[in-house]
């Protein structure tokens, strides 16, 4: 494994990054988006939302945050054409985020 691999994996297993397959991929132009890197975000990216409202899942907070925090960044407009189980999908890792590592396993017990 390269550097960068080992970087990536890191990442993952940190719990910092975690990978949404799409039920509905996206078409952005001749791209096909399957699934999304969803990060976890840091105070300035929460910037303009409500901490209850994201943790309600939102739309409009998600709409906000999860330009901010995804890879591929997801535009405004794409997260407004997610299918639900995607947007559900993706608003709950923000949740889990949104939780102390400690109490996680506890709300969310297969995260």
């Amino acid at each position: 494994m390269n550097t960068q691999e080992n970087i990536a994996s890191d990442i993952t297993a940190s719990g910092v990054y975690k990978t949404v397959t799409l039920e509905e991929p996206l078409t952005r132009g001749d791209t096909l988006i399957t699934s999304v890197q969803i990060r976890k975000p840091v105070a300035g990216e929460l910037r303009g939302v409500s901490l209850m409202d994201l943790g309600n899942l939102d739309v409009v907070s998600l709409q906000r945050v999860l330009p901010r925090i995804t890879v591929p960044t997801l535009a405004p407009h794409d997260v407004a054409k997610l299918d639900l189980a995607d947007l559900m999908a993706l608003g709950s890792e923000v949740a889990v985020f949104l939780l102390k590592k400690a109490d996680r396993p506890v709300v969310y017990p297969n995260s």
